[in-house]
């Protein structure tokens, strides 16, 4: 099981965010090699470390597939930069945002990218969307499932984003 997560906050073309998550999921269908299993719903959530930004709209992919994980972060890198993506400083809001969350429980800390994603654990706009298409899901290093990881979580504001039917 691979899980990636999209996320977006500023508007591409003077769009929403969650159209441009919308587009880059479909995108990353497009990258060969992988298969398409499922997309949680689209979630709001303020920025991380909360900062003066406005909300993100966030989700998760799951996909099937046997990849190098520095391929795949390349790929989803191109992806983000065909997205206006800037990396500017750490934390800063962003037009898109692709994280691998998990390539089939592999755990590693070096080199690009380290697996799994070492804050998802941390993040509810990570771990409730996994619930919708992963509940299963146990985080590969900690061994917890997710619905673990969610209830130790201190509060965190996450909401269904208002044009998710759309």
């Amino acid at each position: 099981m691979i899980l990636v997560a999209v996320g977006a906050n500023l508007p591409l073309d003077g769009g929403l965010p969650i159209a441009t998550c919308r587009a880059a999921a479909a995108a990353i269908r497009q990258i060969p090699g992988l298969s398409f299993i499922a997309e949680s719903a689209w979630y709001r959530s303020p920025s991380m470390p909360r900062a003066d930004q406005p909300d993100y709209c966030n989700g998760i992919l799951r996909l099937q597939g046997e990849v190098d994980p520095a391929w795949l972060l390349a790929q989803l890198q191109a992806i983000e930069n065909r997205y206006g993506r800037q990396r500017s400083v750490p934390n800063a809001a962003r037009t898109l945002d692709l994280d691998i969350i998990d390539i089939n429980g592999l755990v590693r800390a070096t080199p690009d990218p380290i697996l799994p994603h070492p804050r998802a654990h941390q993040r509810a706009f990570v771990l409730r969307p996994i619930l919708d298409v992963a509940p299963a899901w146990r985080h590969p290093a900690l061994q917890s499932s997710v619905v673990t990881l969610l209830a130790e979580l201190p509060p965190q504001e996450i909401s269904l984003w208002e044009e998710n039917r759309k």
